[in-house]
């Protein structure tokens, strides 16, 4: 479906969500412009009411959105957009205009920090530190960490096993990034897998 602008100047209200976590990130409003500025270029536009003129996410404090989906409500009167953000949403710092950042899909933001952290001095990191050894001691270490979760589930200290599982994602997540590889790499192959087990 597509938005349905009486013209080319009315606005539609445009949702933007976190693709990775669900949140309701803020909310601003699209005329036909904007929503083709924001679906050809991936960067979510604007149509600024108080300034009477389009107006790009991020312009100006560099926290854009990068759009993944837009989405068309069954009236074609609202515009709903997952997004990845590049910073702080809310011209107060914070991560939405809604309120504090989501605890949902913290392995998202966990890559991001592992990325920038790889950057970083070693000396002053861990995560730099065991980049900086190569692949072959971040694979020896997710391989520990494993053995370790095995061993911690065998008990009945529940505690310490979500303390095994969080080590052992966490040098899994630095693997990822070190093979190159995303969540949403993962995510996508799991989804195929589980649409071919739906269909067989």
């Amino acid at each position: 479906m597509i938005p349905q602008f009486e013209s080319d100047t009315a606005l539609l209200p445009a949702i933007i969500q976190d693709s990775h976590t669900g949140q309701v990130l803020m909310l601003g409003y699209m005329n036909k412009e904007a929503y083709d500025l924001t679906a050809s270029s991936g960067t979510v536009t604007f149509y600024s009411r108080s300034r009477e003129k389009i107006w790009v996410k991020g312009e100006t404090s560099g926290n854009f959105l990068r759009a993944v989906s837009i989405e068309i409500d069954c009236d074609g009167d609202t515009i709903l957009v997952q997004a990845v953000p590049t910073g702080p949403v809310c011209h107060t710092g914070s991560h939405s205009c809604f309120g504090r950042e989501s605890d949902k899909g913290f392995l998202h933001r966990l890559q991001s920090i592992i990325k920038s952290r790889a950057v970083e001095d070693p000396n002053n990191s861990y995560t730099a530190s065991l980049i900086a050894k190569g692949i072959n001691k971040v694979a020896q270490k997710v391989g520990e960490e494993a053995v370790e979760v095995v061993i911690a589930a065998m008990d009945d200290d529940n505690n310490a096993f979500t303390d095994e599982c969080a080590d052992l994602l966490y040098h899994l997540s630095v693997l990822l990034d070190a093979k190159g590889i995303t969540l949403e790499d993962v995510e996508a192959r799991l989804r195929q897998r589980h649409k071919k087990l739906k269909q067989g």
